[in-house]
């Protein structure tokens, strides 16, 4: 008897299905289950004649299933070759065997996706396509579009025709020491980058000074700053938020609400200057008063906010 094997075509299908539809009828309950038939159904058809063996063949995959869609393609793969040693008569490939191996691989996939992809490469793609879009440039979101797709495509398309030739060998690559080590430069990598990113669009700097009776600055705390360590209060705001987020689990909502509030005190007490200059003007008999304003400034007319009896005017 000949052995059965899977074409090219058929291979390909499949991948596309994962691909394009691995969230296909996403639910809490099911997950990304519903995508995985989706993309193991090529392969079965062509595997099985008989309809009863498809439908046998099939209902392996109604186990619940949920990973990382990018680097969780190789689970597809592997369970793709599985499938052909299952329907050539390997004994020791069963539904057992099969989903064993999806449920021990989706979680450590998952971890490892949301670092590599969620938490280092689109951070970085990111990045890149920011200074890209300097003044208002199109480059950035066209580059972004354009390399993330690409990535996506070969590098699931990569992973999938390798699942596939690894069969279950591949597990051994994805959790062993190359694979740790592959996850930790890549890593490093993405710390180097944000880093960058953070240096170039990020600016936090004090106006705190302290002037002598003569009206000249005795001291500029930010010049000292710069002296000792440029991008000092950058650098720490930055490594404060990524402490709060990280260690301290806070929500991104709460993080920010925090930097508003360090913000506004820090205006307040003069540590901070946004750069705003305004005048604030008691008006007694408005109606009467805010008239004359306007004729007698006619260019900041526009610029005026009521409240009761007063008017904040912006310069």
């Amino acid at each position: 008897m000949m052995a059965k094997e899977l074409s090219k075509k058929t291979l390909t299908k499949s991948f596309h299905n994962w691909y394009y539809g691995n969230l296909t009828c996403f639910s809490q309950e099911h997950m990304q289950t519903f995508g995985y038939l989706c993309s193991m159904l090529p392969i079965v058809e062509e595997l099985y004649d008989k309809k009863e063996d498809q439908a046998k063949s099939m209902k392996t995959y109604t186990a619940f299933f949920n990973t990382e869609p990018q680097i969780g393609t190789v689970v597809v793969g592997i369970t793709a070759g599985l499938e052909v040693a299952r329907a050539n008569g390997a004994a020791d490939v069963d539904d057992e065997t099969i989903n064993g191996l999806r449920a021990g691989l989706m979680g450590p996939l998952a971890g490892i996706g949301d670092s590599l992809i969620v938490g280092t490469l689109i951070p970085i793609l990111l990045g890149i396509a920011l200074g890209l879009s300097t003044d208002g440039s199109p480059l950035g979101a066209i580059f972004y579009m354009i390399v993330w797709n690409l990535i996506a495509y070969f590098g699931m398309k990569f992973l999938y025709f390798k699942g596939y030739e690894l069969g279950g060998k591949a597990v051994d690559f994805l959790v062993g020491p190359q694979g740790l080590a592959l996850r930790e430069s890549i890593t490093l990598l993405g710390g180097m980058v944000i880093g960058a990113v953070a240096a170039t669009w990020v600016s936090v700097k004090t106006s705190f000074a302290l002037i002598g009776s003569d009206g000249n600055s005795i001291l500029t705390l930010q010049d000292k700053f710069d002296s000792v360590y440029p991008g000092l209060l950058t650098a720490s705001f930055v490594v404060g938020c990524w402490y709060l987020l990280s260690k301290k689990n806070m929500s991104p909502i709460k993080v920010m609400l925090i930097l508003v509030v360090v913000a506004f005190v820090g205006v307040l007490v003069g540590f901070f200057n946004p750069g705003l200059t305004y005048e604030y003007l008691v008006i007694l008999s408005w109606l009467t008063d805010l008239d004359k304003f306007k004729t007698k400034y006619p260019q900041k007319s526009r610029c005026i906010r009521g409240y009761g009896d007063s008017f904040l005017v912006w310069k």
